[in-house]
């Protein structure tokens, strides 16, 4: 008969983590020392400031209400159900429990002896980062936790292995070269490109005499700089030389040499000792090195992409970042460069449109082809966090025309923004539910409407204009003349500096959703509709995040950082005071956006609704720890803000 006990609450054990973690010897070993104990509703186990039991808790049947006292008032910390663990203090240092612990209802409760775990935590380093991350109920939730709760995350998942789509298997196989070949300016073409042949190399950088690069002269120079125009052999490279040179320190991480290249279309990377152009060369790599390495990696992508205007094409390569966006999600590649590496070829794609639009339109507008315009992302795609092709939200500015112009610039723009909407609905990116795309005239306009917008939505921020603020505050320049783009933004900046009580609006906006656990700390959900009990994590999580960082950010009169993320990191070296507050806020979102992105190519949805009980323990705790820094930057816009004094 105890045999059989054992089983069952073994078999009980392994379903729950850490205990999933354990060995089928270290599972038996805990369940034959456990503790079966039934506690009747209203039972407290522990009260606050008592001295640690010689075991924890693990709830097997019913509920535990984990409380403490907040102003004189008994308050639910935590809530545990089945499978959830707690009292771990004891475990974590014997200090006396920090919380009340009571049954809300009959319930059955494991006691797990602290002595025979101690054995198991010093052997299994996954069980150990289990709790060390705080995925265990009843510890005050510390902002480490988000932390430790992404390396543990990394750790604890078991994710397939498909390096097909890796971006690169191992950093040490690229090749890196520190044997730069280099030369002087005086040097003939003659003797840098027998040079370039002797070292089997596809460049030469230029260097002065400390050694510093002053340029850079490559195979592809040769041939169209040289012998396509004829030049002589006996010029100086000094006279045909890239000069304009992007560098990068020589001990800079692979992904931020990486994305350097996306983003700038290098072909080559110099590498100096300090990443400027005023230190010694130390190194050089080339998107020839890193093409070879990868596959179907970020680079073929986008190469695929610029080398191609069939729309059929594009949609194929796009499906194939999908595949390749999968891959880093559940291996856990950081989120700085999954985001950066999915927007470059959004970018791409959207600057591709542009040009298959203005070639299928311009013939008939030849008098308006000197006009200068921009395309704008907005929303999540203009904060550079739109991992899944979720609907687009976009809008069109255009340089200020003569009044004889105003009708004809006005049609042919909108064709340009209709056609740029349609192509990139064909790579699959929805269109905008709410209409504010660039097929929309309202939203393609020249400069001076559109400062007239911004100014009339922050002199009167209207419920709809507070809507619109949200969108369109996060804009960001895509393909055109980005010099619009700054224009707008420096209008923003001084029409929020002579309005700040904008920002008390804004605030006001920002404090409206709370973080969302309700009363027994379950996931606020859906109460009817289509999505009735599903965790809307977009706006309930997500939104009250990106909204507080844009608020916070424009209090510091900052309107050029629009990204989540780099707000986040912002806000922390300009308030020392809540660096970590900040710093963590970031990681909650970076937790999101992956979950929201994984739970959306799962299930072949934008990923905006989670059904809360598919989610394992440990993804409900670290889904819950998220929520912490929203409560806790609320109420620092509710004080700085003063909104208890402020009424729309």
């Amino acid at each position: 008969m105890a045999n059989v006990i054992v089983n069952r609450v073994a078999e009980f054990l392994k379903g729950f983590p850490p205990f999933s973690y354990l060995s089928k010897e270290d599972l038996e070993l805990i369940a034959s020392n456990v503790e079966i104990n039934y506690v009747e509703q209203g039972e407290q186990l522990f009260l606050k400031g008592d001295p640690a039991q010689p075991h924890f808790f693990i709830v097997k049947e019913g509920a535990i209400a984990l409380t403490e006292n907040r102003g004189g008032k008994e308050e639910i910390a935590e809530f545990c159900d089945q499978g959830d663990v707690f009292g771990v203090l004891a475990l974590l240092g014997k200090r006396p429990y920090v919380l009340n612990a009571q049954a809300s209802e009959d319930s059955l409760i494991y006691l797990i002896p602290v002595t025979v775990f101690e054995s198991i935590l010093e052997h299994n380093s996954r069980v150990a980062l289990y709790f060390a991350a705080g995925f265990a109920s009843g510890q005050v939730v510390v902002r480490q936790d988000l932390s430790q709760g992404q390396i543990a995350r990394k750790a604890l998942g078991n994710h397939p292995r498909d390096h097909s789509l890796l971006i690169f298997s191992d950093p040490s196989i690229i090749k890196i070269s520190e044997n730069v070949l280099t030369g002087s300016e005086s040097l003939s073409i003659q003797e840098a490109a027998k040079q370039m042949s002797i070292q089997e190399v596809s460049s030469i950088v230029i260097v002065n005499d400390q050694g510093f690069p002053k340029g850079i002269l490559t195979d592809k120079d040769l041939r169209n700089r040289v012998v396509a125009e004829g030049v002589s052999l006996n010029t100086p490279v000094g006279n045909l030389m890239s000069s304009k040179l992007i560098v990068k320190k020589s001990d800079a991480s692979f992904s931020d040499l990486y994305l350097c290249m996306i983003r700038n279309r290098l072909h080559h990377l110099i590498l100096t000792e300090d990443g400027t152009i005023h230190s010694p060369v130390k190194g050089i790599i080339s998107d020839h090195d890193i093409l070879l390495s990868m596959g179907n990696s970020p680079a073929v992508l986008i190469h695929a992409l610029l080398n191609t205007q069939e729309v059929s094409e594009m949609k194929t390569i796009r499906d194939r970042a999908e595949q390749m966006l999968r891959y880093y999600l559940e291996n856990e590649v950081a989120m700085d460069f999954v985001a950066s590496v999915m927007t470059e070829i959004n970018d791409v794609m959207i600057s591709q449109a542009k040009i298959i639009a203005v070639k299928k339109h311009s013939k008939n507008y030849s008098d308006l082809q000197e006009i200068k315009f921009c395309f704008l992302s907005l929303g999540s795609e203009g904060r550079e966090e739109q991992l899944l092709r979720t609907d687009q939200d976009n809008a069109l500015i255009y340089a200020d025309v003569p009044k004889k112009l105003e009708e004809k610039a006005k049609e042919y723009f909108l064709k340009l923004g209709t056609e740029i909407v349609e192509i990139l609905i064909q790579c699959g990116i929805s269109p905008c539910p709410g209409d504010m795309m660039t097929s929309n005239p309202k939203w393609v306009q020249p400069l001076s409407v559109w400062k007239e917008y911004f100014s009339e939505w922050i002199l009167r921020p209207t419920e709809q204009a507070l809507l619109h603020a949200s969108i369109f505050f996060d804009f960001r320049p895509v393909a055109g003349h980005f010099s619009l783009s700054e224009q707008l933004a420096e209008h923003i900046y001084l029409e929020v500096h002579k309005k700040q009580v904008f920002l008390n609006f804004l605030a006001k906006n920002a404090y409206l959703n709370p973080a969302p656990l309700g009363f027994f700390k379950g996931f606020i959900v859906e109460k009817s509709g289509e999505h009735r009990d599903q965790f809307d994590i977009k706006s309930r999580a997500m939104m009250p995040l990106a909204d507080l960082a844009r608020l916070l950010t424009l209090s510091h009169g900052l309107v050029k950082i629009n990204n989540t993320f780099k707000r986040f990191e912002k806000l922390a070296e300009l308030e020392p005071l809540y660096s970590e507050l900040f710093i963590q806020a970031g990681k909650a979102y970076e937790i999101l956006m992956r979950m929201r992105a994984l739970e959306g190519l799962h299930h072949g949805t934008n990923g905006r609704y989670i059904q809360p009980e598919n989610l394992g323990k440990l993804q409900k705790r670290l889904l819950r720890n998220t929520f912490s820094p929203i409560s806790e930057l609320q109420e620092i816009v509710k004080i700085r803000f003063q909104l208890d004094y402020f009424t729309k």
